[in-house]
């Protein structure tokens, strides 16, 4: 594929939690598409095993840089753009898909553990989107556009996350977010959307890997399987992409049809 056949060629992308799942997807999938690729992440193993993400893209040619990140400190945000602007000149694209769960109701949620859910899903997201907004401000528009956000939703944004209050609780928080960055910000030609995604299998360990949890969610998904991280990846370099002209504060839907049923 030559360059100008490349949707990202020359693009510089932020993707947080790059390590594992999605975020591996999106930031593999954004180097092939010739983007520079910043990888933020508290650790480099995958929770899912296998090579980490940056030697999988430079073995695949792409171009990375390894910035370990927790998203949740303002300091180590500051140090991630820092770190882009000063190799890379500029950023394109913030992927905020940095999450954790810790799956309880009301009842038994601690306080400890609320924060910490909110303060990664949430906060970090608000930090980084602070962080890239400012660096794009002064940047000159490239087809319009000075800079794009595009946040993790999900579907439990929208709709109660069985059991798992903190988790549902940000992610409403996330879509909010998207819409009110898109809005402050549009006339600056900054663009801010949001994926939803449903039932992902990542193979990452944990409650998502449950037999129940993996048999409700394929009984009430109307597609004939669960998605996969690539099926996400492609929404996020769609909207990432000059395709994605004249779309903002939207959230797209990757489901297979979850929220339709």
């Amino acid at each position: 594929m030559s360059a100008a056949q490349l949707r990202l060629a020359g693009r510089v992308c932020i993707v947080t939690g790059a390590a594992s799942g999605i975020g591996r997807a999106i930031a593999r999938l954004y180097a092939r598409q010739g983007a520079a690729v910043v990888l933020a992440d508290r650790a480099e193993a995958p929770l899912e095993g296998g090579t980490p993400t940056f030697g999988m893209i430079r073995a695949e040619g792409g171009e990375a840089l390894n910035c370990p990140t927790d998203v949740s400190d303002a300091a180590q945000v500051g140090a991630l753009l820092a770190a882009t602007v000063e190799r890379f000149g500029r950023l394109d694209v913030l992927v905020n898909n940095a999450c954790i769960r810790h799956a309880r109701p009301l009842l038994e949620m601690a306080e400890a553990d609320w924060e910490r859910v909110m303060a990664v899903n949430l906060k970090g997201a608000f930090l980084c989107s602070q962080a890239a907004v400012r660096q794009m401000l002064t940047q000159p528009p490239r087809e319009e556009v000075r800079g794009r956000l595009i946040n993790l939703s999900s579907q439990h944004g929208m709709i109660a996350a069985p059991d798992d209050i903190a988790y549902g609780v940000s992610k409403a928080g996330v879509d909010y977010m998207t819409r009110q960055v898109a809005v402050d910000y549009a006339a600056d030609g900054i663009v801010c959307n949001a994926i939803a995604p449903g039932k992902i299998q990542t193979g990452q360990p944990g409650r998502g890997m449950d037999a129940a949890v993996l048999d409700r969610a394929t009984r009430r998904t109307p597609w004939p399987r669960l998605g996969r991280p690539q099926d996400v990846a492609q929404a996020a370099l769609f909207l990432a992409s000059d395709e994605a002209s004249f779309i903002t504060g939207a959230t797209l839907m990757v489901d297979g049809g979850w929220m339709a049923a």
